[in-house]
C-alpha cells in the first residue's frame, strides 16, 4: 500500500464520506495552481471535438490523459489529503490501490442532466463487499446549480440502485476553482444541467483498487518512455508495480523493471503476500521433515 501520511482531518473527512456518500473538500490548493492547470488544459480541451452519446454528453469535451497534458495536475493527483483517504476506503481491500482515470470534462451551455448512475457499475462485482473506486473532481472553474455543477445523491449508496431518482433530494456540488468532490464508486450522482451562459470545466482524478482493471488504459495513455518522466509515486498510481500475488507482472517482474530493461528473458520471481509466503515455507518445511523420517 501507498506510504501516506495521515492528514489532520482525515476523521472529519472520512466520516463525512462514508455518512453521505461525498464530502466537498474546500480551497485544497491556491488558485494560482488552477489557474496553471488550466491554462495547460485550454489547447486540448479547444482541440478535442465534444462527445458522442446518451451518457457522455452531446454538448460536452472530454479529455483524458491529463497527465500528459498538465505537468501542474500531477500535484493535484498526489495530494497528501486525498490519498490519505483513499488509503483509509481502497487500502484495505488490495496491496495497493491505482489510478483508474484522469479526465477533464468541459460542461457547455445547453447540455441536459446526465442520467443517475454509480461508477462502480462499469464491474460486474456485485457481490463485492467494499469500495471498488472513489472519485475526486476537482473545480477548474466556479461550479454552481445553474452551470452544471455534479449532482448527487445522498446516502444513495446505503439505497437500491434506480435511474428514477427524486431530483429534488439531489445536492448540487456548487465550489470554487481549487475546491474538491470527493464521492464513493457506490454513490448515485449525475453531471448537472448547464443551464447558464457559460461552460463549467472540472477534473476528475479517480482511484480504484489495484486488481480491477482500469477505466483508462494507463499503459496506453502512458506509456514507459512516457511514465519513466514520471515520478515513481504517480508511476505506482498508473500500475507500474506488481500487484500481489503476482499480478501485472512484465516477464514474471515487477512491471517497474521495463525503466531499466526491456529484455523478455527475465527470471520470474515470486511476488506473494507474507501469509501465503509463510504457508508456502511451512508446506515445505513438512514436506523436507517428512522425508528425514
Amino acid at each position: 500500500m501507498m506510504n501516506v501520511a495521515p492528514s489532520e482531518s482525515l476523521t472529519s473527512d472520512l466520516d463525512a464520506l462514508r455518512a453521505r456518500g461525498y464530502v466537498i473538500l474546500k480551497d485544497l490548493v491556491p488558485v494560482t495552481c488552477i489557474e496553471r492547470v488550466s491554462e495547460e488544459l485550454e489547447p486540448w480541451l479547444a482541440a478535442t471535438p465534444r462527445c458522442r452519446g446518451d451518457f457522455y454528453g452531446w454538448n460536452t469535451t472530454r479529455c483524458g490523459s491529463v497527465l500528459l497534458k498538465s505537468v501542474n495536475a500531477q500535484q493535484l493527483v498526489v495530494h497528501e489529503r486525498l490519498l490519505a483517504l483513499m488509503e483509509a476506503v481502497l487500502g484495505p481491500h488490495c496491496d495497493w490501490y491505482q489510478l483508474n482515470l484522469s479526465q477533464v470534462i468541459r460542461i457547455h451551455p445547453g447540455e441536459r442532466q446526465q442520467i443517475p448512475h454509480r461508477d462502480e457499475e462499469m464491474w460486474p462485482c456485485t457481490s463485492f463487499r467494499g469500495e471498488l473506486l472513489v472519485n475526486v473532481m476537482w473545480a477548474l472553474s466556479e461550479f454552481t446549480r445553474a452551470n452544471g455543477a455534479t449532482r448527487v445523491w445522498s446516502r444513495s449508496h446505503y439505497q437500491r440502485s434506480t435511474r428514477s431518482l427524486d431530483e429534488a433530494d439531489a445536492i448540487a456540488a456548487e465550489m470554487s476553482p481549487g475546491s474538491a468532490l470527493v464521492y464513493l464508486g457506490s454513490v448515485m450522482h449525475a453531471g448537472g444541467a448547464n443551464v447558464s451562459a457559460a461552460p463549467r470545466t472540472g477534473l476528475v482524478f479517480s482511484y480504484c483498487l489495484g486488481w480491477l482493471k482500469q477505466y483508462e488504459n494507463a499503459f496506453l495513455s502512458f506509456p514507459p518512455e512516457v511514465a519513466s518522466q514520471f515520478p515513481e509515486q504517480i508511476r505506482n498510481l498508473l500500475g507500474y508495480r506488481i500487484h500481489k500475488p503476482n499480478l501485472g507482472n512484465y516477464e514474471g517482474q515487477d512491471p517497474s523493471v521495463l525503466f531499466k530493461t526491456r529484455s523478455h528473458t527475465l527470471a520470474t520471481v515470486d511476488a506473494i503476500p507474507e501469509e501465503i509466503a509463510a504457508e508456502l515455507q511451512a508446506f515445505y518445511q513438512r514436506d523436507a521433515a517428512k522425508l528425514i523420517e
